[in-house]
């Protein structure tokens, strides 16, 4: 894969033919030397020049035969400013590249320093320092944690500023801890630590030069070491360039610093961060009790035992060294009885500590002869006795040389020793012991200047009033008293909570922000393997470094061991393995996986009403239950029908569902019921509780009564109650006489014996007794007939009648004409009443236009009251006309009738 500052220019000013034009590179531009070939990279980020490169570089072998000398010049002048061109855009790609933010660095390493690369690129490296090292290799792993670290963006971490240390950025390395910082972060810190130093222990402030401290290992550096330039690693260079191919912040060179421990060895890797690493070279060295041949190995291991017994001697000059070959022997750790420094007494002590004082006074004469010693336990001669010396009176005036069994007399004189004070002296005679306290008044100003007060000169004069004035940390008050202007520096602690959350500030309290936190963190993995160190505050959006070591957690279920995974923040996922335990009641194992730890969905609360709101639902680890057995096992059904795999949770017997089919004691039937056991005792299923369903004689409708049973069923004796034949009465016969009858017994059995209902065609009633089937419609009854107008009137059989006719006589039409007549008299009698009224109407309604319509009211209203009257009586004249004429022309008539048929 292309670097990063390659593929980001990509695509620019090139045409659509113009990767299948740089795939095939023309004779010419191939045959360049390497410095004037531009690369890959320069060639995309031409600023839009693409397509002049290719036709100027590879034209086509016929086109270029055909070029005459100065075109020829002309096309490689052209080509040589298109190449100078791209030589510097990618220049000033590349260099916009490395000074860009850690965002565009986390790209180019998750696309170019994969984790697998990294670690063969690093492993590679140190290859002739692993090979054979046998030895302590904590350097080499912190020097190649740095390396690691560099080439990930983000990792390292300025812990003054809180900022990423980008590659392009000038730095200062600790050369205790190693730990990189900001130029001028570190520069700030160092001032500022001599500053603070300087106004809280000087009296005279800036005058003495103190130290200042690394802000992570507080390691003291001088102030004439504070950093000034920006160097590489190793101090060789001097701002040293950005290269891609190197490591951030080095030169490149052999780093050659001395090694530690110094064994005149200098580092042979090139300009790293972090400690050089122990020193690889191979020497010849013999062991550490010198007893065995020299051996090659390696400088920083270059001490090995041969694990023959030491036979040194001790320090106590009593016994040998007993241990195996080593460095340097050990104190003796065996006890012994020794005397101590003036030999008066003896116990048991370690031999490791001989030198003892028991703590008595010497007593010894001194050379004075007079005087005994007075010091305690002591070896060697007693010092000599103090008053030999030439001694002089207590004030220090007079100088005598007297034995030393005498005293020094007094002189008399004044004292005149300078008092505590300094500016008075004793006014004592020569004495002994120390002067008196000076007890003089004098006049004293308080150390404010405000107030003045006579005052013994030993006391100090301090007023009561209190210094108003804020200190130099801005945030509290002086509040001493009699302060004479100069506040001493805020002594309080600061206690601010600094920006990491866990700590707070340590330093005196102090203007402005406090510094970030000091303090170090290590993210370690689940299983403390692997380790990673983050400035404090950061831990908590660190993830854990990852870990290559097996998960070491303890498995939650009952399995022995977990799955093999790697180790992993968190908590570890479901075990997957085969449950295997064995299950209740069988000797099968359950084959489900492991369900000792299942998320349940826990139970809600009811709530208390509609005030409260439902939670969510929370789920909780709950151990279930193994399944049933579901091992097939072969199985018969009760009524052995079949053999079919049974689970073995149900093992047993079963019922296949199906009818039973075992003949029943009634012998007709066999078992309905579903496939069931019978007891021992029981061969046959139960008694047939079913009815009896043999065939019944011909006619007869009655189930036999009894159960099912064998044989033949006994004869019906019920009695069947049916209607008779014309269906009025109810008739009882027995069943078994009715359907061993005949067909005419069976009609006189089903009969009433009365006369049949039924109605004749013709109205009147059979006269048959009760029988089956349609009447016959031969009536005999007399019926009378009567001609048209009803008068004249015979008798003849009901079956005879629709055959004969009676017709009137001429009796009867005299009848009828007269009836007929005096219908149309009376018809023309209402005409001519009605035309009367008609004209009467016509008449007055004439008079009543001729007088004009004038009328008073009450004539009005009378006349339209006679009118209503006379509309009245017209209105029931009319009804009569219409209904009392034809009604009494009836009555008339019939009453002729029957005067004529009485006649």
């Amino acid at each position: 894969m292309e670097p990063a500052w390659r593929q980001q220019g990509r695509g620019r000013g090139r045409g659509h033919n113009s990767q299948g034009e740089r795939s095939q590179p023309s004779q010419r531009q191939s045959e360049r030397p390497g410095p004037n070939l531009a690369p890959a990279g320069v060639w995309a980020g031409g600023r839009g020049v693409q397509s002049k490169v290719v036709t100027a570089a590879s034209p086509a072998p016929e086109a270029e035969s055909k070029l005459s000398a100065p075109q020829a010049i002309s096309v490689q002048s052209k080509f040589e400013e298109i190449r100078k061109s791209n030589q510097a855009a990618a220049q000033r790609l590349v260099e916009s590249h490395y000074s860009s933010s850690s965002s565009d660095d986390d790209d180019n390493d998750v696309d170019h320093v994969k984790d697998g690369k990294k670690g063969k690129i690093l492993a590679s490296t140190f290859t002739t320092y692993t090979d054979q090292m046998g030895g302590d290799v904590t350097g080499l792993v912190r020097t190649g944690q740095y390396v690691s670290d560099l080439f990930q963006s983000g990792a390292l971490t300025c812990l003054i500023c809180i900022a990423s240390v980008k590659r392009t950025q000038a730095v200062w390395s600790c050369s205790s801890c190693f730990s990189l910082f900001h130029l001028p972060c570190i520069q700030k810190w160092a001032r500022d630590s001599v500053f603070l130093v300087s106004s809280v222990t000087d009296e005279d402030f800036g005058k003495k030069q103190h130290p200042w401290p690394c802000p992570k290992c507080r390691a003291e550096y001088s102030p004439s070491a504070t950093p000034h330039r920006y160097l590489c690693y190793c101090g060789k260079v001097q701002d040293p360039p950005a290269d891609p191919w190197l490591v951030p912040h080095s030169c490149g060179q052999v780093c050659q610093k001395q090694l530690k421990p110094n064994c005149g060895h200098a580092c042979l890797l090139l300009c790293h961060p972090g400690p050089c690493p122990p020193c690889p070279k191979m020497v010849s060295v013999s062991c550490m009790c010198l007893k065995a041949k020299p051996l090659p190995r390696r400088c920083s291991n270059k001490e090995w035992s041969c694990r023959q017994q030491c036979g040194k001697l001790l320090p106590c000059r009593q016994h040998m060294c007993t241990k195996p070959c080593h460095k340097e022997c050990s104190p003796c750790p065996k006890v012994s009885a020794q005397p101590c420094v003036c030999g008066r007494e003896k116990t048991e002590r370690p031999c490791a500590s001989p030198q003892w004082n028991c703590q008595q006074l010497c007593g010894a004469i001194l050379s004075c002869g007079n005087h005994t010693c007075e010091v305690k336990c002591h070896s060697g001669v007693c010092p000599p006795c103090p008053r030999s010396v030439s001694r002089c009176c207590p004030c220090g005036k007079t100088k005598s040389s007297l034995p030393c069994t005498e005293e020094v007399q007094l002189c008399g004189d004044t004292c005149d020793r300078r008092l505590s004070c300094g500016k008075h002296t004793c006014s004592m005679r020569c004495h002994r012991g120390s002067c008196e306290t000076c007890r003089q008044e004098v006049e004293k100003e308080c150390r404010c200047g405000k107030y003045r007060k006579l005052m013994p000169c030993h006391k100090e004069y301090l007023c009561d009033s209190k210094c108003p004035k804020t200190r130099s940390c801005g945030r509290h008050q002086c509040r001493r008293k009699c302060c004479p202007g100069n506040c001493p520096p805020c002594d309080q602690s600061c206690g601010r909570t600094l920006g990491c959350r866990n700590h707070k500030c340590p330093s005196v309290c102090h203007q402005g922000s406090c510094y970030p936190c000091p303090e170090m963190v290590d993210v370690r993995c689940p299983c403390g393997s692997a380790v990673l160190a983050v400035p404090c505050g950061r831990e908590r959006n660190t993830k854990p470094p990852r870990c290559k070591e097996p998960c070491r957690t303890p498995p939650s279920c009952h399995h022995p061991t977990r799955e093999p995974h790697r180790c992993h923040p968190g908590p570890c996922a479901p075990c997957r393995q085969p449950c295997l335990l064995t299950l209740p009641g069988c000797s099968h194992t359950c084959p489900n996986p492991c369900h000792d730890l299942v998320l349940v969905k826990s139970q809600q609360v009811q709530l208390a009403g509609p005030w409260e709101q439902p939670s969510e639902p929370a789920f909780v680890k709950k151990a279930l239950p193994c399944p049933p057995c579901q091992v097939p096992i072969p199985t018969a059904c009760f009524g052995e029908h079949e053999v079919s795999p049974v689970p073995c949770h149900r093992q047993g017997q079963f019922s296949c569902k199906r009818p039973c089919g075992r003949p029943l004691t009634c012998s007709n039937h066999s078992c309905s019921k579903e496939c069931h056991l019978i007891s021992d005792g029981n061969k046959k299923c139960e008694v047939c509780e079913k009815a009896c369903s043999k065939p019944r004689p011909p006619g007869c409708p009655h189930p036999c009564s009894r159960r099912c049973h064998p044989g033949d069923c006994q004869p019906c004796g019920q009695m069947i109650r049916q209607r008779c034949h014309c269906k009025i009465s109810m008739v009882y016969v027995e069943c078994m006489k009715l359907t061993s009858a005949d067909k005419e017994t069976k009609v006189m059995l089903t009969s009433c014996n009365n006369q049949c209902p039924k109605e004749l065609t013709c109205g009147h009633r059979c006269k048959q007794m009760c029988h089956p089937g349609v009447c016959e419609e031969k009536c005999q009854q007399k019926v009378k007939l009567r001609c048209p107008c009803k008068r004249i009137k015979k008798e003849f059989s009901c079956s005879l009648s629709s055959q004969c006719d009676v017709q009137c006589d001429d009796i009867c039409r005299d009848q009828q004409r007269k009836v007929s007549q005096l219908k149309e008299a009376e018809q023309r009698a209402a005409q001519e009443e009605e035309q009367k009224k008609l004209q009467e109407e016509l008449e007055a309604f004439e008079k009543r236009q001729q007088r004009g319509g004038r009328r008073n009211k009450k004539r009005g209203r009378r006349e339209e009251v006679e009118d209503e009257q006379a509309r009245a009586g017209r209105w029931w004249r009319w009804c009569a006309a219409l209904v009392l004429v034809p009604l009494g022309g009836a009555v008339l008539s019939a009453a002729a009738f029957y005067l004529v048929t009485k006649t």
